[in-house]
C-alpha cells in the first residue's frame, strides 16, 4: 500500500471516530440545555434590570408606600444575595 493510501485510510477512520463522539457529545450535554436556557433567561433580566434602573426604583417606591415592612425584608434579602455573589465572585476569580 502507498502512504498516501494508508494517510487517506486513517484520515476516513478518524473522521468516523470524531463524528461518533460528536454524537456521544450531544446525547450527553442534552440534558443540560435546558439548564442553559435558564440561565440565558436569568442573565436577559438582570440585562434588563441594568438598562432600566428607574423602572426598578419606582417598583422600590411602589413597594415601600403599599408595605414598608415587606420592602425593607425585600432590601434586605436582595443586599445579602448581592454581598454573596460579590464573595463568590472574588473567591472564584481571585483578591480584587
Amino acid at each position: 500500500m502507498s502512504t498516501r493510501l494508508q494517510l487517506a485510510e486513517r484520515h476516513g477512520a478518524l473522521r468516523a471516530r470524531i463524528a461518533e463522539q460528536r454524537r456521544t457529545l450531544a446525547v450527553h450535554a442534552a440534558p443540560l440545555e435546558h439548564a442553559f436556557g435558564n440561565v440565558d433567561k436569568a442573565r436577559a433580566g438582570v440585562d434588563w434590570l441594568k438598562a432600566h434602573p428607574a423602572a426598578v426604583a419606582a417598583l422600590a417606591a411602589v413597594m415601600v408606600v403599599i408595605n414598608p415592612k415587606r420592602a425593607f425584608r425585600w432590601g434586605q434579602r436582595g443586599f445579602l444575595v448581592w454581598r454573596g455573589w460579590q464573595a463568590l465572585r472574588n473567591s472564584l476569580v481571585g483578591t480584587r
